[in-house]
């Protein structure tokens, strides 16, 4: 059949109409296969998150105390640990590029699956644009040649990685695993330094405001700050759930998508661990909670600059790379499967020679770097991006109940451990850290609500009636009203 003909979808929804194209179009927005194993799915893990150990959860200091912090962190660990074996379920069952948006099309329809969508590409179209920020001022108080943070260095982080990218997605990969484990290193090698100045007393040296409910030494901004820390206590995790996208890329998905995610889980939890508990006992919680760059504020105290410290220094900007770079891989991925079946522009999903979905890549790192020089407000951008994250937290953790549900007799490679009570536990929780974005910044948190509604406007006028019949998401989800049709029959 002709590309653009259209006929009746076997979709499930009444009056939702889609493209049956041809073979010629899925060619053209096809990725490379068998590029990455579980190593390199594992290294993509850590980077998307590593970053966020160096800098940024500090600050929840500041909303909950050391003890507030601690329980964030503490829940907000078992929200991802609890979403990522649900999520090693679903990708097992449907390892396509789509990740968490195809997830949520097969359990909750086209609008759940758009919601879905849009709220990770908000993430992945963020999260890198306030990070090339965070590149310009680490450069700048290293005094790299002599450079200032400011839109060029923004530009060629942009250009820079977005071209290894391009290269391809094997090459891309491996860079990303090199610069993650230089990131790695330095945080175990500083957990050691920290650790040999380790003092518990002064973990909760933040004074207490004694007009908070429940406040006392460990909870100095009463029972409200941990509610208010949860965004923070996300920085340790926040990213990992962004593995899935690349399932179509894997070596056997089915097998490596779950072990991957397992071990980047494990990875990221005795690093958080290990930071948070080595930077406020070596130098206090009050003396970090506002720092740009705590782990080197911890090692240094009131000194001068040490070998450690300044290693320290330069792996952290490591780790904003590995995070960056890992970023946009995500964004790309993700808008490449949303504009693949139509709920995006089409042309937004053409692959070039070497398989990479260049405008996927191109386009989201134009909108990051406008974002980034026009705003130069990383940590309003990291909030928004925050706001997109925790819906699709909650979504994605409510595919995995409906779909348990629905279907029980599906086929399932692997299997989440406790079932739909582990999802479920990361649906509340994922609900709980939405709500607490807006007590950190409730403006970045209606500028994402406002987002939102324009991409659904868009949507219900417009893209929902040419969605793409032969996208694996849609032909998944035919499949499956084909097989409940047949049941009922």
């Amino acid at each position: 059949m002709a590309e653009g003909t259209r006929e009746t979808s076997p979709n499930p929804e009444p009056k939702l109409r889609a493209d049956h194209q041809s073979d010629a179009y899925m060619r053209r927005r096809m990725l490379r296969q068998g590029s990455a194993g579980w190593l390199l799915l594992t290294g993509l893990g850590v980077a998307y998150v590593v970053s966020g150990d160096f800098s940024g959860w500090n600050i929840g200091l500041s909303e909950g105390g050391f003890g507030g912090l601690a329980i964030a962190m503490l829940l907000m660990g078992v929200m991802y640990a609890c979403l990522v074996f649900s999520l090693a379920e679903l990708s097992a069952i449907l390892p396509t590029a789509g990740g968490g948006y195809g997830f949520a099309r097969r359990a909750l329809g086209t609008w759940g699956g758009f919601l879905t969508g849009t709220a990770i590409l908000i993430e992945y179209v963020l999260a890198p644009a306030a990070i090339s920020i965070f590149i310009g001022d680490y450069v700048e108080s290293l005094g790299l040649f002599g450079l200032e943070s400011g839109w060029p260095i923004s530009l060629v982080c942009f250009v820079l990685f977005i071209g290894i990218h391009l290269w391809g997605v094997g090459e891309a990969l491996r860079f990303s695993l090199v610069v993650t484990a230089i990131a790695v290193a330095a945080l175990l090698i500083f957990a050691v330094g920290a650790f040999t100045d380790f003092d518990a007393g002064r973990l909760n040296d933040i004074p207490v405001d004694e007009g908070a409910f429940g406040s006392g030494s460990w909870l100095p901004f009463g029972l409200l700050g941990i509610w208010a820390a949860f965004p923070f206590g996300m920085w340790f995790f926040l990213g990992v759930e962004g593995v899935p996208l690349a399932a179509e890329e894997a070596k056997d998905p089915v097998r490596s998508m779950p072990k991957a995610l397992a071990i980047s889980m494990g990875v990221l939890v005795l690093l958080a661990v290990l930071t948070f508990l080595a930077a406020t006992g070596a130098r206090g919680s009050a003396a970090i909670q506002d720092a740009g760059n705590p782990l080197v504020v911890a090692l240094e105290g009131d000194g001068d600059p040490t070998a450690l410290s300044r290693f320290v220094n330069y792996a952290g900007l490591a780790g904003l790379v590995a995070s960056f770079f890992s970023l946009i891989y995500a964004g790309s991925r993700q808008l490449f499967a949303l504009s693949r079946a139509g709920y995006l522009p089409r042309f937004l999903s053409l692959t070039s020679r070497r398989k990479s979905p260049y405008l996927g890549l191109l386009v989201p790192g134009a909108i990051g770097f406008a974002l980034a020089a026009s705003t130069g407000n990383g940590a309003r951008m990291l909030n928004i991006a925050v706001f997109g994250a925790t819906i699709s937290y909650a979504l994605m953790a409510l595919s995995h109940i409906v779909l348990r549900r629905r279907e029980p007799h599906l086929h399932r490679p692997y299997r989440t451990p406790g079932g739909t009570l582990t999802s479920s536990v990361a649906f509340v929780l994922a609900l709980l850290a939405l709500v607490a974005t807006f007590l950190v910044d409730r403006e970045a948190a209606f500028i994402a609500l406002g987002v939102y509604v324009v991409a659904l406007a868009y949507f219900a006028v417009y893209s929902r009636h040419r969605l793409v019949a032969k996208a694996p998401e849609e032909e998944f989800a035919a499949l499956a009203e084909a097989e409940a049709e047949l049941g009922r029959g």
